[in-house]
């Protein structure tokens, strides 16, 4: 982690620290204690805040408190930064399609059937292990299992997704995200022949209590999710759509599209259980991504082809 301290510039709070604790005389009043250390250190999310204040690493005037503290003027906040923890994931010389890379951060084509992190079933192999092997840098904000995911792609979903080498990095590209500044596009052939033209599915997903390890559209313990869909090509039985998503959630497009009866080729959760192309998984790829760069404010995008096997596909239904 680069050194916490050189990011206190401004001159209208006082700080002193020594190691890895940090004493700063607070200059506002009637701010929660979370929100107002995340705006001290910028390179650091607010819910990692509240994980130092949760273990006691947080204290004002010497004593302990909780994360939704009002501050008053001239509380002496202590913050104890432990040390980062040391990533015990194995870099793995994976091939990865790396389509652009800088000091902040770097896009990746993702294959169909690689696993975004390691999880239980899932220790090697992953996207993870091959961005230790090839960017060495990555930002620690999630975690020693998830370093450098700022979203994820599900293992049979293809195509571009941003990769955080800094925390800096990764706070701005989440904060984009969370404010769905992040242009994401993606590519999905459906079953059946939609009518409209284009449409939004806005309904909320949630786990569903038959299978946990499914989402579904549910009003009871869930989040609101927004899909925007446009026709690209109809086919006699099948129909080529464009997406935009308006929230990230959990198998977001594969469970809107099933919900208005469309679900989305070679999807074996959550559409047909009979394979018709022989596929792998879903034909569901990421196709670009247009973001602000953290650094240099510049606006860029990124754009990928279709998978082979997502194109022989259309090839096949295009001569039906």
């Amino acid at each position: 982690m680069d050194n916490e301290f050189d990011i206190f510039e401004n001159e209208d709070f006082e700080y002193e620290n020594e190691d890895n604790e940090l004493t700063i005389l607070s200059d506002k009043e009637n701010e929660r204690i979370d929100v107002y250390v995340s705006g001290m250190l910028e390179d650091m999310s607010r819910s990692s805040v509240q994980k130092l204040i949760a273990d006691g690493n947080v204290t004002v005037n010497d004593k302990i408190i909780k994360s939704n503290y009002k501050i008053r003027l001239n509380d002496s906040i202590r913050i104890i930064l432990p040390e980062p923890e040391v990533l015990d994931v194995a870099a793995e010389n994976i091939p990865i399609d790396i389509v652009y890379e800088d000091d902040d951060l770097a896009v990746i084509n993702k294959a169909q059937g690689m696993v975004v992190h390691p999880a239980p079933g899932h220790y090697s192999g992953t996207l993870v292990n091959g961005l230790m092997y090839h960017l060495k840098n990555l930002s620690s904000i999630n975690g020693v299992m998830r370093p450098g995911i700022v979203h994820r792609l599900d293992m049979n979903t293809s195509g571009l997704m941003l990769v955080a080498k800094n925390d800096k990095s990764h706070n701005f590209l989440a904060k984009c995200l969370m404010e769905h500044s992040i242009n994401r596009i993606y590519y999905a052939l459906v079953e059946g022949n939609i009518k409209d033209d284009s449409g939004i599915i806005d309904v909320p997903l949630g786990r569903s209590e038959k299978d946990r390890k499914k989402r579904t559209v549910t009003y009871k313990n869930s989040k609101n999710a927004v899909t925007n869909f446009w026709v690209v090509e109809r086919y006699k039985k099948f129909t080529l759509i464009k997406l935009k998503l308006e929230t990230g959630r959990t198998h977001q497009i594969r469970v809107h599209m099933k919900y208005i009866g469309h679900p989305v080729v070679g999807d074996d959760v959550y559409g047909s259980k009979i394979n018709k192309f022989g596929l792998r998984g879903q034909l569901l790829h990421s196709k670009s991504v247009g973001f602000v760069h953290p650094t240099t404010g510049e606006y860029m995008e990124f754009e990928s082809n279709l998978p082979e096997y997502f194109q022989k596909v259309l090839r096949i239904i295009g001569g039906q």
